[in-house]
């Protein structure tokens, strides 16, 4: 008799194969999964800026700030424009003056041109963006 025990060839290749279709559905998931939180992160720095900006309309005779880079503070309303999640700054489409302003972000892995509810945006591309203007 012979007792010979263990996997042959192709039950170790049917084996890996599985492994490998299920890896690859896990990392597609995480993938997706990691770009709507970006884009949420987006959406709250985006209201976040345009709530501050507000408040420093109402702090500095009604004048909007005219600097919206990373990194800047406005005193008493805002310690400082936040990073977008993938290390980009937020983009500004039009001069900023002291009587408006608008600042969009980039929203990965949707496509078409957005108009939120204040500002639109259309860059090179097609590209979604979620924008925030002046409420005044």
């Amino acid at each position: 008799m012979n007792n010979k025990r263990g996997f042959t060839l192709f039950e170790l290749l049917i084996s890996i194969s599985i492994i490998g279709i299920m890896t690859a559905l896990a990392i597609v998931s995480f993938s997706s999964a990691q770009k709507k939180a970006r884009n949420s992160r987006r959406i709250q720095d985006m209201n976040a800026i345009s709530k501050a900006a507000e408040l420093y309309y109402g702090a500095n005779n009604s004048t909007y700030p005219t600097t919206f880079a990373v990194g800047i503070s406005w005193p008493n309303v805002l310690e400082a424009i936040p990073m977008d999640p993938k290390g980009v700054g937020y983009t500004t489409p039009t001069t900023l003056t002291t009587t408006d302003y608008c600042i969009c972000a980039y929203m990965e892995g949707q496509n078409g041109n957005s108009t939120t509810q204040n500002c639109t945006f259309t860059a090179a591309g097609v590209k979604q963006w979620y924008c925030v203007k002046n409420q005044q």
